[in-house]
């Protein structure tokens, strides 16, 4: 919306600013932060009165989980309209912009419909998994027909490009493949924060830092200078994917005010699915998708954990790890070792949670190095 400001010659000059990308990532992250500041408040308010509060599992063996029960959820509602807001006001639209800001919504959604099960069913079962692969599937599909039918997306959308890897490996994956590629990395990416998302303020915090390591890929992908200089593929429209990572991590950085430890809030299935499948559809549209393993390694780590906890189980009738997924793994050993120490076990979930983030922000700065190292 203020992109087209610079376009009314009758204005001053100050308004062709806002032809900048950089100028509107800033506006958009700064926009996304204040509206995330003043709606906080008011939604927690307003979910409390709808007492939807945070169901935990049966058989959670953590005492401190237990006494989260009844906070509010559904919190991811102020990271979607917050991004969403600020991005059609500083961003221009164009399908690189409505796909993400679609996945986003997309994924959301069924989020939410997850959350309001829990909440009415007042269990932590919810939205049953099929169900909820049924509707990564539909969006998956819409957006793979939306891209293959659009000229300026449809001639990268079937290659495949690999980290320190300049050309592609693959020139044409095939129209299915290019599919199930796309749908692997968008399920995968949605999940894995979903999974990531157990403990105050740590899903939000690592994805804030694979908010900044996209936001830079994206800029570098739509500028034609840096594109030609680190050879990675020049998308000139995917700059405006700038903005919204701009106004992701705006928003995100809101949100962990009222997330961290103590939580006013918890951003519930609602946010750690939205997050993940922007993120996957921005580094989809850029072609930087398996970047994403890096970038979003604590992410990889978290579902890795699941994964390897259930196989181990069912193979053995043994546990690799305490508790799965990994946080939690970490969270009951650190609270053992300060019981032992006679130290309080309060402050072991936010020390779990800070060495996290130093985790994510180590992967992200290894993302962000493979764009030089080709």
């Amino acid at each position: 919306m203020l992109y087209s400001l610079h376009e009314i010659e009758s204005l001053p000059s100050v308004f062709r600013v806002f032809q900048y990308v950089t100028v509107r990532t800033i506006g958009g992250a700064a926009t996304a932060f204040t509206l995330s500041m003043i709606f906080g408040p008011a939604m927690i308010r307003w979910l409390t009165r709808l007492k939807v509060g945070q169901s935990v599992r049966d058989d959670e063996i953590l005492a401190m989980q237990r006494k989260k029960a009844g906070t509010p959820t559904m919190g991811g509602l102020l990271i979607i309209v917050s991004v969403a807001i600020a991005s059609l006001l500083w961003a221009r639209p164009n399908i690189y912009l409505l796909l993400t800001l679609g996945a986003l919504v997309w994924m959301g959604a069924i989020g939410f419909v997850d959350d309001y099960l829990k909440v009415v069913k007042k269990s932590s079962a919810g939205l049953r998994g099929h169900y909820k692969l049924l509707g990564q599937f539909v969006f998956a599909l819409i957006a793979f027909w939306l891209i293959s039918t659009n000229e300026s997306t449809v001639a990268e959308s079937r290659k495949l490009m690999l980290p320190f890897f300049k050309d592609p490996v693959i020139q044409n994956m095939g129209t299915a493949g290019a599919f199930f590629f796309m749908m692997a990395v968008l399920i995968g990416a949605s999940n894995a924060v979903n999974l990531t998302d157990g403990m105050d303020g740590l899903a939000i915090g690592c994805s804030n830092s694979v908010a900044v390591a996209y936001l830079i890929m994206a800029y570098a992908a739509g500028h034609f200078v840096f594109a030609s200089y680190l050879q990675v593929p020049y998308i000139a429209d995917a700059a405006e994917l700038t903005v919204f990572f701009g106004c992701l991590l705006g928003a995100g950085l809101g949100f962990l005010w009222f997330n961290c430890h103590p939580a006013r809030v918890f951003m519930g299935d609602t946010g750690s699915l939205a997050l993940g499948g922007a993120i996957a559809m921005g580094a989809i549209l850029i072609k930087q998708e398996l970047v994403l393993i890096i970038v979003g390694g604590v992410f990889v780590m978290e579902a890795l954990s699941v994964v390897l906890q259930v196989a181990s189980f069912k193979m053995t009738g043994k546990r690799i790890f305490r508790c799965a997924p990994i946080h939690h793994h970490f969270e009951i050993l650190a609270k053992e070792r300060a019981e032992e120490e006679g130290r309080e076990p309060e402050v072991v979930e936010t020390m779990v949670t800070i060495r996290f983030w130093i985790l994510s922000i180590i992967f992200a700065i290894l993302g962000i190095a493979t764009l030089k190292i080709r």
